[in-house]
């Protein structure tokens, strides 16, 4: 959904000096990006649906860590559900009428800047419970995690609102649009408040929080006693920031150019039709970012890959392979191990 553009990337361009043709990009766009939502749609549905089943089934929502990653999967899937309207979109044109068109883009919004709030919440949880564990075992509650989720919501909710105020469905030449469309008087300033607003709250502020919360977390890590336990956990700090700085970084540069074409001087034709190729591909890039959060924040934590065994035994393996007893016995004895705490030292992990 290249949303920052309130005349797509359909036919022509009447924002430049002189009208633009974009029927290249409305061709590429149509042979390349439903295939690819069609993967993200799938691998980030199945990856969040495990996470969301494992909390409530098997961890049973017992920590405040535990609500945010909930939290994280909901807004992942609340943003995946509107990807297969946008793989239709993208192959022919807008065919669900205006209200659609709104509650989706409510939906695109509100799931991305909940999924981003909610990454910064847990960075700031995991920073809580490993430099300060005696001060977090009074704060970390779920109660807190409840409160403080609800809070989220509702300003995910307040930062999505000029993008679904201002979206609507229309026809434009010879095909129906479901884009922005800024007051001709103030369009300037919305385009510019919009895209400043994306890329401080998608990119400049996650990471400013990951760096000061990671800093901390590195540093008592190296006097950590378990050098096993701190190597992994250091290898999978940088991961979460390298992850996140490669998946996002690249679509808001290429916003923030698109944004900003004259002040770059590329509010020509064939740079403005390589900005829209550059964004397709660089948004389709950061839309796979929902599909590598269950990986990152949970799967990657031994004690919920263990969950992740336990809950194929109990849910898959006695459907499927009723005859395989050997699975069915080992089930419990694999469930009790996951649900005891079993060291005295302070939780180190990062995954979870």
């Amino acid at each position: 959904m290249n949303y920052q553009v309130s005349t797509p990337i359909y036919d022509i361009d009447y924002g430049m000096l002189e009208p633009c043709q974009k029927i290249n990009v409305k061709q590429i766009a149509a042979r390349l990006l439903p295939p690819l939502y069609s993967l993200v749609f799938i691998f980030g549905f199945v990856g969040n649906m495990l996470v969301v089943l494992i909390l409530i089934n098997c961890k049973k929502l017992k920590s405040m860590t535990d609500i945010y990653l909930l939290n994280l999967a909901i807004s992942d899937l609340l943003f995946l559900l509107t990807i297969p309207f946008w793989a239709h979109y993208a192959a022919t044109q807008w065919d669900f009428g205006n209200t659609m068109c709104q509650l989706l883009t409510a939906f695109y919004f509100i799931g991305f800047f909940s999924g981003i709030f909610f990454i910064i919440l847990l960075t700031i949880d995991r920073y809580l419970a490993i430099v300060h564990a005696v001060f977090a075992l009074k704060a970390r509650t779920v109660t807190f995690g409840v409160v403080t989720s609800g809070v989220t919501w509702v300003v995910a909710v307040l930062a999505s609102l000029p993008g679904i105020i201002f979206t609507r469905s229309q026809k434009e030449n010879f095909h129906v649009t479901c884009s922005l469309h800024f007051p001709h008087n103030q369009y300037q300033f919305w385009k510019n408040f919009q895209t400043l607003k994306m890329t401080i709250l998608g990119l400049v502020l996650p990471l400013l929080v990951m760096v000061i919360c990671y800093t901390g977390i590195l540093k008592t890590l190296l006097r950590c006693r378990n050098e096993k336990k701190r190597h992994k956990a250091v290898r999978l700090i940088f991961t979460i920031m390298i992850v996140y700085f490669l998946f996002w970084t690249p679509y808001n540069i290429v916003l923030f150019l698109n944004t900003f074409q004259s002040f770059f001087g590329l509010n020509n034709c064939s740079s403005s039709n390589r900005l829209d190729q550059a964004m397709q591909v660089t948004e389709t890039l950061a839309m796979t970012h929902c599909c590598i959060n269950p990986v990152i924040y949970a799967f990657v934590g031994e004690k919920f890959r263990n969950y992740l065994l336990v809950f194929f035994q109990k849910h898959i393996t006695k459907r499927f392979c009723k005859c395989c007893s050997i699975f069915q016995r080992e089930a419990p004895e694999r469930t009790s191990s996951v649900y005891t705490r079993s060291t005295g030292e302070p939780d180190i992990s990062i995954g979870l």
